[in-house]
């Protein structure tokens, strides 16, 4: 599954109900990569920042797993047809600890990228107080952006 060149792997720790179809389409095909990679079964991307959050959970796998199914119910919401049997389904709560300001810098960097490429989302959601994470993580009070992001 090979990505554009230049481009960014984005595992969005955001809700993904305020992703643009863009950006839902993105976060489950590099999500399903992100899960090879935790596999072994690929050699590219091994060392991806991105993937540290989910390396240091005791069981990687169940918590790719579970972010990429709540990836997967917010896309059943909009009538997508993602194929749920790449996944083990697994509701399970937050598993990773993530900080407050990781979760606003995110939402500040998708209101930039749906400012040029979906305007109507970017007004929905511009200036929503409270940002939501994908239910994998737990967020917990603290203005630092995590280590593994590429700023």
């Amino acid at each position: 599954m090979p990505f554009n060149k230049g481009k960014e792997m984005r595992l969005w720790s955001i809700s993904p109900e305020y992703l643009d179809t863009r950006g839902i389409l993105a976060v489950w095909r590099e999500g399903l990569l992100a899960r090879k990679v935790l596999l072994g079964e690929t050699k590219g991307y091994k060392f991806h920042p991105q993937l540290e959050r989910f390396k240091n959970y005791i069981d990687p796998i169940e918590a790719i797993d579970s972010f990429l199914t709540y990836v997967y119910l917010e896309s059943k919401k909009r009538g997508y047809n993602f194929d749920v049997t790449k996944i083990n389904f697994s509701k399970k709560e937050k598993l990773i600890k993530i900080t407050s300001g990781q979760i606003y810098f995110e939402f500040d960097h998708l209101l930039n990228k749906l400012k040029e490429r979906d305007y109507e989302r970017y007004n929905l959601i511009k200036n929503l107080k409270d940002i939501e994470p994908n239910p994998v993580f737990d967020v917990y009070l603290s203005e630092a952006i995590e280590r593994w992001e590429r700023i």
